[in-house]
């Protein structure tokens, strides 16, 4: 291996590591994670722990109202006694409360979080959704008012009074085998009370813990957002952040999971608006997300807004399905890497789906036709390597000769070598750079791959999640509280794949042991990934070992070295046109030469 295949190795290192070193932790995470080790460890000594930031206030039996509130703006309404409704179909089971007239908690029917439980999106009064209304001089959200609830069906209405004939109503309605909920809110009578041209409407929840790992939870969970006119956006997955949605109408807004979205969508469009995420400290919560956006009112007798609710899952088929572009919240990884998830691997992986095997036996029959489609450039850079290594006693021959005090030169009979042989120096690197988007692309893809959730094979009992072979029960610094076996077998055939090629590319030195790092940087970093994409890993090693086997058979040293020796005997090679990339590389060399005698004269 030259200097010229040695550059081009570690600038690959260089950017696989650095985009390793960007899905870190982030200190939030960590903060969170520490918080949790002490709160488990106080509760195993029987000490009963308080979330956080919770104030225990004792209830009254009956609440204290004022009596001049009673017979202001919604004063009807103020006071009242909580009950539930019930929505429910196939696909969701929605609890509404006349308290603020909104939905309560959500819960996907079918699906179940890591420990066996039902799988509920968010839950409780401290989730909040209500609209801000200008009336009378006040400013009344509608999340504090006690509705009226009616059933009709599948049809819930609730109703809050402001007079006779003066009302703010929600309706919700499910319909068999939907994951969307039909939204509507109609404002009555109330022309002459609201102020201003908007309405707010303010959204808030916090996200419960789904998944075994919380920190691939942290990862993959955010508030998305898209225009009407423009693209899906969304907030930071690692901090603390608040944005301003002021370039244009909102189609959407979204509280984003790993595998699991709520989102609220308006037919009209919403005018502006705002999104906010936060990552709290309490156990078993995700993220913490916050919606305010502005309905444009223009003050009609029935002034009424269209919107719809999806609750489900994030299975790329799925939201597609919804229409509005929701399946962009599918993190698709980086162009170009998005591209060739979404219209090469994520075809593949559906036609492989639809024969109704185990996931384990579509990766492996994904892994193959990924090696067979690539063995042109396996092929080609094998070659290249081989090459390489027969023209290696040649130019210990060419540095023995010139010095290596004279690196310039030495690099110069290097490339007059290269083209006497009909030998490109940098075919070992192209083909596996071809190869490195494809490669990304998995990074991406397998962990936001719904259909891989609480699959099992072999000894994997969720696919889409670490599997643990040791527990430690601490967290060691690196690796952390686990250590995945196929994670440890995807490594060991990672070296062991490197130590074959430093065979067949005859490297020695430094160069011979630089390959071992990125292993064992992999181990650390995919230690928490899914086990699915270190089963894939582990299989594309073992897949490329049996190719370089089965090349090794094909390729005959003998043969290439008097291959050589024909193309470096042929004059008319050297009259042969050279490649841009030759002509400069040849320039910048003579010019490195030139200027040696001019050094040496200062």
């Amino acid at each position: 291996m030259d200097r010229n295949t040695f550059t081009g190795l570690f600038l690959i290192m260089i950017i696989l590591g650095g985009s390793f070193y960007f899905f870190r932790p982030s200190e939030a995470e960590l903060k969170k994670a520490k918080e949790t080790e002490k709160i488990d460890s106080l509760k195993k000594a029987g000490v009963v722990v308080a979330p956080k930031d919770t104030v225990i206030k004792a209830t009254p039996t009956s609440p204290v109202v004022d009596s001049l509130a009673l017979k202001g703006p919604f004063g009807t309404a103020i006071a009242g006694t909580e009950a539930k409704t019930v929505l429910e179909n196939e696909n969701l089971l929605i609890t509404l409360t006349n308290k603020g007239g909104k939905i309560l908690s959500v819960q996907i029917k079918g699906q179940k979080t890591f420990d066996g439980k039902p799988l509920i999106l968010f839950d409780g009064g401290a989730n909040k959704f209500g609209l801000n209304l200008n009336a009378a001089g006040k400013v009344i959200n509608t999340n504090d008012l006690y509705f009226t609830p009616t059933k009709a069906g599948s049809t819930v209405a609730m109703r809050a009074n402001y007079g006779a004939n003066a009302y703010v109503e929600f309706t919700y309605d499910l319909k068999a085998l939907s994951n969307k909920v039909a939204f509507n809110v109609n404002l009555v009578g109330l022309q002459q009370v609201i102020s201003g041209n908007t309405i707010g409407l303010n959204w808030e929840a916090t996200l419960l813990q789904q998944e075994k790992s919380i920190e691939s939870e942290h990862r993959y969970s955010a508030p998305y957002y898209k225009y009407a006119d423009g693209d899906v956006d969304h907030l930071s997955v690692s901090k603390d952040e608040k944005e301003e949605l002021t370039k244009g109408k909102i189609q959407w807004v979204s509280f984003k999971q790993h595998f699991f979205s709520a989102t609220l969508i308006s037919k009209q469009a919403f005018e502006k608006g705002s999104l906010e995420v936060k990552i709290p400290t309490t156990p078993g919560q995700i993220k913490f997300y916050g919606a305010n956006m502005q309905l444009p009112y223009t003050h009609l007798t029935n002034q009424a807004y269209q919107m719809e609710f999806y609750f489900g899952t994030n299975k790329f088929s799925a939201l597609k399905a919804q229409g509005y572009d929701l399946e962009q919240q599918v993190d698709m990884g980086y162009w170009p890497l998005k591209y060739v998830n979404r219209f090469i691997v994520l075809p593949v992986f559906n036609f492989l789906n639809g024969f109704g095997w185990n996931y384990g036996l579509i990766i492996f029959a994904l892994t193959i036709l990924l090696k067979l489609a690539l063995s042109p450039l396996t092929y080609k850079s094998y070659l290249s390597m081989a090459k390489m290594r027969v023209l290696k006693p040649e130019m210990d021959e060419i540095k023995a000769k010139v010095g290596e005090d004279n690196p310039t030169l030495v690099q110069q009979e290097y490339l007059k070598l290269y083209k006497k042989a009909g030998v490109n120096p940098l075919g070992g690197c192209l083909p596996m750079v071809l190869q490195l988007p494809l490669v990304m692309a998995f990074f991406f893809f397998f962990p936001n791959l719904f259909e891989l959730r609480q699959e099992s094979f072999l000894w994997m009992k969720d696919l889409s999640t670490y599997d643990e072979f040791i527990r430690f029960g601490v967290k060691i610094p690196f690796i952390g509280d686990h250590l995945s076996l196929m994670c440890v077998l995807m490594t060991i055939s990672t070296l062991i794949m490197t130590y074959f090629n430093n065979q067949v590319s005859g490297a020695t030195g430094q160069m011979k042991y630089i390959g071992y790092i990125m292993p064992v940087i992999f181990l650390g970093v995919l230690n928490s990934y899914p086990s699915g994409l270190n089963y894939y890993y582990f299989l594309a090693n073992l897949m490329t070992f049996g190719q370089q086997f089965l090349i090794r058979k094909m390729v005959d040293d003998d043969k290439i070295h008097a291959l050589i020796q024909q193309n470096k005997a042929r004059p008319a090679d050297e009259k042969k046109k050279k490649s841009k990339f030759q002509q400069r590389l040849d320039d910048y060399m003579r010019q490195q030469q030139q200027q040696l005698p001019a050094k040496g004269k200062k």
